[in-house]
């Protein structure tokens, strides 16, 4: 019996990123000491980036591959 990893959308994956990462900004701008309003907003403003780019460039190089047509020699 093979058990294979579930099948994960690719908003999800980068949704999950995209908190991680907000998260770690979020709590490293606090920590080294910039005020609560602007940490916040910066950390969302770059998660939202994090995940527009992980949603357009994560995807799988095996599945563009496997899209692609092949070419005869």
């Amino acid at each position: 019996m093979h058990v294979r990893m579930p099948s994960i959308a690719p908003g999800v994956r980068a949704f999950v990123w995209a908190v991680a990462f907000f998260l770690y900004l979020w709590f490293g701008m606090r920590a080294v000491g910039v005020s609560h309003a602007t940490s916040f907003i910066l950390a969302l403003v770059l998660g939202a980036l994090i995940f527009l780019y992980i949603r357009v460039y994560g995807e799988d190089e095996l599945g563009r591959a496997a899209q692609r047509p092949k070419r005869l020699p």
